[in-house]
């Protein structure tokens, strides 16, 4: 009997954690829709399946919330067959054939593409996700898809956030919701408020039949991984720091910034009836009367 009350005790707690990580996640994804609006009434959403743990756990999201939502839509699993050598194709039919999801799979050789253009050595992340993106969107357009849902989550978003501050010189991340260049697209991120460790956890509690990337995915000389490591380690060492950061991206005050695009410094102080000087001459070089010693 005592053998037999370890091991029970152990799969209860299992289960227990197993089944509040799945309540966390629905939360956070549901939150994520509501505070942006990402699925309205009548929709048609595509969800991007990779065959990763990321787009795995946000088709499973979606089914569960579906079954609850107050607004009626469809989902459409997609995934992008880019041809790279070994693919499993069979895999991701047969999961979504058995879980009753409607699916396509898109056929088109990106792997030589990208191998091809991209020098040995050379980083092919960017070049194939805007490949892959394309093929994506074109299929959206063509099949009266409303939303394009996709796995990015919190971490990614955070990554994305860094890497255009310490490599792009600009204060910009990878928003939750955004409508496409072109404008015919809106691609949704329901997994923004998750973290990438319950994901994770989530997949092998799943058991998901992942899929390894080997293309984009298995280069360890990316500025994106350097910067998921320095985020894990923050996480391991300051914990809350990077969601301290998350929730700044939504808290952004322009007036203590020094983006004269997004507030008018200008008039700042500009008092009634007091045209304002022209200073752009001051740009041309010193007041004629301005001696060294004066400054």
């Amino acid at each position: 009997m005592s053998s037999v009350l370890p091991d029970s005790r152990a799969d209860r707690k299992r289960a227990h954690e197993a089944a509040r990580l799945a309540k966390r996640l629905r939360r956070q994804v549901g939150q994520a829709i509501v505070d942006f609006q990402m699925i309205e009434e009548g929709d048609r959403v595509m969800v991007g399946l990779s065959g990763g743990k990321d787009s795995y756990t946000l088709l499973d999201m979606l089914l569960s919330l579906k079954a609850r939502a107050p607004v009626r839509f469809d989902l459409i699993a997609v995934n992008l067959d880019q041809k790279q050598p070994g693919f499993p194709a069979h895999v991701l039919p047969d999961y979504l054939t058995a879980r009753g999801v409607p699916f396509h799979v898109i056929e088109q050789d990106t792997y030589s593409t990208v191998t091809r253009v991209i020098p040995e050595g050379k980083t092919m992340c960017s070049l194939c996700s805007r490949l892959r993106r394309g093929a994506l969107y074109r299929w959206a357009a063509e099949n009266g898809i409303t939303r394009i849902a996709l796995g990015h989550h919190r971490d990614d978003i955070l990554a994305t956030f860094f890497l255009n501050l310490f490599h792009g010189a600009s204060l910009k991340a990878m928003p939750p919701k955004l409508r496409s260049d072109d404008g015919r697209h809106v691609v949704i991120r329901p997994l923004a408020y998750c973290r990438e460790s319950d994901i994770a956890e989530y997949a092998r509690e799943r058991a998901f039949p992942i899929i390894p990337c080997n293309l984009c995915g298995s280069q360890e000389n990316m500025q994106r991984k350097a910067i998921g490591r320095m985020l894990q380690e923050w996480d391991a060492q300051h914990p809350g720091r990077c969601e301290t950061i998350f929730r700044a991206l939504g808290n952004v005050v322009p007036s203590q910034l020094a983006d004269r695009n997004l507030f008018d410094f200008a008039a700042l102080g500009a008092r009634e009836g007091v045209a304002r000087g022209d200073l752009h001459g001051w740009l041309a070089g010193e007041p004629a009367d301005m001696a060294d010693n004066d400054i």
